[in-house]
């Protein structure tokens, strides 16, 4: 009669629940939360990387042959996304859920497997690289350094600008912000609220805000569900379709409709398909070094961003503004980029969306393993998957959007040092639709603006480096030719 009382406490004793001011049933709904917030991936991933012939599109598609290999990528992705976000919880303790990186993907996609003669397999093997050159820094301590070189001010401008990259992300995804026709974006379709699709997106936005304010559990994962139910109801009736040139109106990325076949066998077979060295075959060892170059500065600072973003929301920092565990995060993240690797599905990494869930209440890792296990059920459940729209996922990134931007009281905007740097941090994350050029610009920003008000020594040494890794990745493509010439 003893084992029954004793496995709760075991539980909580090895994820520090109740330490963290946690419960398990908060766990379990963060971990919800977060896999629908971020279960677009499995869909989205294969749109990327599985409808791009190599070789400059005289190749094959990924996994082979001539037509779109979409299932492979959809079960792969799944898969590496569970086992690592599994293992993000039970090593690092940590409510963040990893899967394939959204822009290293398309960088993937369209700066290496594009390239004359390569294969995806060889594009692949550079994502191999790149994970274990990052494991290396980890390992060296250098990636946890250099983090804790970032004054504390411009990690919390880090943490404000991923809010509002998110919620520009949400907005966008969802169509409620568009590509405008004589500006860059505008609103909805031709500047008004047209369709059916963005009607169940606002219906969803005032939802999450109305119970969140009400202070009602579970408001998140409730606004989700409730509103894919809307969604679903729409589609039987008004059948608005999926949305393309001639239906501006329709569903951003999912058709929200009951599926025929609620569970599809997984097909694995991409798992291994990748070549290690073979691009440097195919390409000169130069533009290969720098293309990992490329990848592990992004992913560099894309996972510290996120994780300080969501250790942020969940009061998970230390006094120097740093992730309890960082060094086990940063390990499992880096051994995830190179799975992604082996597996074909390009770089895994942390996810900002996990944030969602740390709304919920989530703050140690067994969130991160209910979000795993669900991206394992999803390798046989992904028609069920594919029910949740994007109009009924993104109003709750809305929501931790605004709870991300209250931390902006904590910068000092008269202290020029931090506020120029913080600035631009916050606004080009979202301008830029990337966390690692806010990032990067920043810290390049704080350099600058020492140098020019004399206050060099108040510069650490690694920020210089940092600084000056960044000024190469920017001019990635003179630097490039520089060196090709040289070569």
């Amino acid at each position: 009669m003893s084992s029954p009382a004793l496995a709760p406490n075991a539980l909580d004793r090895f994820f520090k629940i109740t330490e963290r001011g946690s419960t398990v049933s908060r766990e379990i709904r963060g971990g919800l939360v977060t896999f629908f917030a971020m279960a677009y991936i499995i869909v989205l991933n294969p749109l990327i990387i599985g409808t791009v012939k190599d070789d400059g599109g005289h190749g094959s598609f990924l996994g082979g042959g001539s037509d779109p290999q979409l299932a492979k990528v959809a079960a792969a992705t799944s898969l590496v996304a569970g086992v690592m976000t599994i293992l993000m919880g039970a090593i690092a303790n940590y409510p963040m859920a990893i899967a394939t990186g959204l822009g290293l993907n398309a960088f993937v996609t369209f700066s290496i497997a594009a390239l004359p003669d390569m294969t995806w397999a060889d594009a692949m093997g550079l994502v191999v690289l790149e994970g274990i050159v990052m494991l290396v820094l980890v390992l060296s301590g250098f990636r946890v350094a250099a983090f804790k070189a970032l004054p504390p001010p411009m990690k919390t401008a880090i943490s404000v600008g991923i809010g509002l990259f998110i919620t520009f992300v949400a907005f966008f995804d969802s169509g409620f912000i568009r590509a405008g026709a004589g500006t860059p974006v505008e609103l909805g379709v031709n500047g008004r609220l047209d369709g059916w699709p963005l009607l169940v997106f606002c219906v969803g936005l005032i939802t999450v805000i109305a119970l969140y304010v009400r202070k009602i559990k579970g408001a998140i994962l409730i606004a989700i569900l409730g509103t894919t139910v809307l969604a679903v109801i729409v589609q039987a009736i008004w059948k608005p379709g999926s949305q393309n040139p001639k239906n501006p109106t329709g569903w951003g990325l999912n058709v929200p409709k009951l599926p025929t076949d609620w569970i599809a066998t997984p097909d694995f077979g991409l798992l291994g398909d990748f070549s290690l060295f073979g691009s440097f075959g195919k390409i000169s060892v130069i533009t290969a070094l720098l293309l990992i170059f490329s990848l592990v500065l992004a992913d560099f600072f894309d996972t510290m961003g996120t994780m300080v973003a969501i250790g942020s929301k969940g009061d998970l920092l230390d006094e120097t503004g740093t992730p309890v565990d960082a060094q086990k995060i940063l390990v499992v993240d880096s051994v995830a980029a190179a799975a992604g690797g082996m597996a074909s599905v390009s770089s895994n990494t942390g996810y900002i969306e996990s944030s969602a869930g740390v709304s919920e209440g989530a703050r140690t890792g067994l969130s991160a393993v209910v979000t795993g296990a669900l991206f394992l059920l999803a390798t046989f459940l992904s028609p069920v998957v594919e029910v949740v729209p994007y109009e009924a996922a993104t109003p709750a990134l809305v929501l931790v959007g605004f709870l991300m931007m209250q931390q902006v009281g904590g910068i000092d905007w008269h202290d020029w040092d931090i506020a120029i740097p913080a600035f631009l941090i916050i606004v080009l994350m979202p301008f830029s639709y990337s966390i690692t050029v806010g990032i990067g610009a920043g810290c390049i920003a704080f350099v600058v603006v020492k140098l020019a008000r004399g206050r060099v020594k108040q510069v650490p040494p690694l920020m210089w480096l940092i600084a000056g890794l960044f000024v190469i990745y920017f001019a990635i493509a003179p630097v490039q030719d520089v060196l090709d010439k040289i070569f």
